[in-house]
C-alpha cells in the first residue's frame, strides 16, 4: 500500500460514503490482507497511534472515543460511541465515523461510516489471530455472544480455517442465539447450534468472547489444553471476560500492549497485581512479522486480547477510499 494524497486541484472535494456503499467495497478477504499488513508495520515501528481518548457521558448511557492514527502515509481519526443499551432503539452498540485527511495539506479527503469498518477490521484481527495462534487442525468453534462482532469474527475465521465442522453459540438471549445460528449457518454453510451454557461453548478448539462483561465468564477449569481464545469484548477499563488465573497460565498475545494494559482483557488482572506486563508474551504484530513465534505446540492455551486499533480503522478506510475513487463515486464539494 502506497502513500496517498489528493490532487491539489480537487483538494476541497470530499468523498462521503455510507454503510451500504462500504459493504460493496470491503470484503473480509481484503480486510484480512489489510489488517495483516497493518500489524506488521505496527511491529516494525512504522505507525503512530496515540492512546484512545475516552469521554464518559454524565447520564451514564455510554461513552465516546477519539482514535487518531498515522500509518503508511495515511492519516485520519475515528470518532466512535459505545452505547450498550442501543438495542432498545434497534441501533448498534457501536456507532462510528471515520475522517481521512490529505497528508500534504491536512484537507479532508473522505468521511466514511465507520461502524461497518469497525465490525470488519475487528473480525479480521480475530481471524488473523486464529491463523497464527490456533491449532492447524482446529474444527470446532465456540461463540460466547451472538451480536454483530460475533458474526464478523466467524466470517473471518471461516476464511482462514475453511474446515470448520461445528460452531456452538451461547447468548444470554436464546432468540439471539437461534437467529445467529440460522443466519450464519446459511451464509457460511456451516453447522451451527445454540448451546445452553457458557461451559458448553468453551468445549471447542477456538473460543470467541464478544460480551460487555465486567466479571469473568470463562473459567480456567472449563478451557481444555490446546484451546485458542479470541477475547474481543473487553475494550474499556474494568471490563473482563476471562478468569485471571486463565490469563496467568496462557500465552497471551495483545494487539497493543499499552492500550491493552489500560482497556483490554488484561487490564483488571494487571491492576490487581495478578499478572505483570512482562509476562505478556507479545503483540500480534510481532507474531505476524516473524519477530516472535505463534503457537509452539498443541497443548498450550493461547489468548488474543483485542482492544481495537485506530491504525486498523484507518488502513481499512483507506482501502475503501481507493476503491471508491476507482468506481468514481460522487464527491461533496466543500469549496
Amino acid at each position: 500500500m502506497e502513500n496517498f494524497t489528493s490532487n491539489p486541484i480537487s483538494k476541497r472535494k470530499v468523498l462521503m460514503l455510507a454503510r451500504h456503499e462500504i459493504k460493496e467495497l470491503l470484503t473480509m478477504n481484503a480486510a484480512l490482507e489489510a489488517v495483516e499488513y497493518t500489524f506488521r508495520l505496527h511491529a516494525q515501528g512504522k505507525a503512530f497511534m496515540p492512546s484512545k481518548l475516552y469521554m464518559d457521558i454524565p447520564e451514564g448511557k455510554g461513552d465516546f472515543r477519539a482514535m487518531p492514527a498515522y500509518i503508511g502515509g495515511t492519516v485520519g481519526i475515528k470518532w466512535v460511541s459505545v452505547y450498550p443499551n442501543n438495542h432498545i432503539y434497534h441501533l448498534p452498540t457501536v456507532i462510528a465515523t471515520i475522517i481521512l485527511c490529505d497528508i500534504a495539506t491536512g484537507c479532508p479527503l473522505a468521511i466514511l461510516d465507520g461502524t461497518y469498518i469497525t465490525e470488519m477490521r475487528t473480525g479480521a484481527a480475530g481471524g488473523l489471530a486464529v491463523k497464527y495462534l490456533a491449532r492447524k487442525n482446529s474444527s470446532v468453534v465456540g461463540m460466547i455472544g451472538a451480536g454483530k462482532e460475533a458474526k464478523t469474527q466467524l466470517l473471518a475465521i471461516s476464511e482462514v480455517l475453511p474446515k470448520i465442522k461445528e460452531v456452538k453459540v451461547f447468548d444470554l438471549c436464546k432468540d439471539t442465539s437461534l437467529r445467529y445460528a440460522e443466519e450464519m449457518g446459511i451464509k457460511l454453510n456451516i453447522y451451527i447450534r445454540p448451546v445452553e451454557t457458557i461451559e458448553a461453548a468453551t468445549e471447542a478448539d477456538i473460543v470467541v468472547t464478544t460480551s460487555p462483561s465486567r466479571k469473568p465468564i470463562v473459567k480456567k477449569h472449563c478451557v481444555r489444553p490446546g484451546t485458542h481464545i479470541n477475547a474481543i469484548g473487553a475494550d474499556a477499563k474494568g471490563k473482563q471476560e476471562l478468569e485471571s488465573g486463565l490469563l496467568a497460565s496462557a500465552k497471551v498475545v495483545v494487539d497493543d500492549i499499552e492500550q491493552a494494559s489500560h482497556s483490554g482483557e488484561i487490564n483488571v488482572p494487571l491492576s490487581e497485581g495478578l499478572i505483570k506486563v512482562e509476562e505478556i508474551y507479545g503483540t500480534l504484530g510481532e507474531v505476524t512479522a516473524g519477530i516472535k513465534k505463534g503457537r509452539e505446540n498443541n497443548e498450550e492455551i493461547t489468548v488474543f486480547d483485542s482492544t481495537g486499533l485506530a491504525i486498523l480503522d484507518i488502513i481499512c478506510a483507506k482501502l475503501v477510499y481507493e476503491k471508491a475513487k476507482e468506481r468514481e463515486v460522487p464527491v461533496f464539494d466543500f469549496s
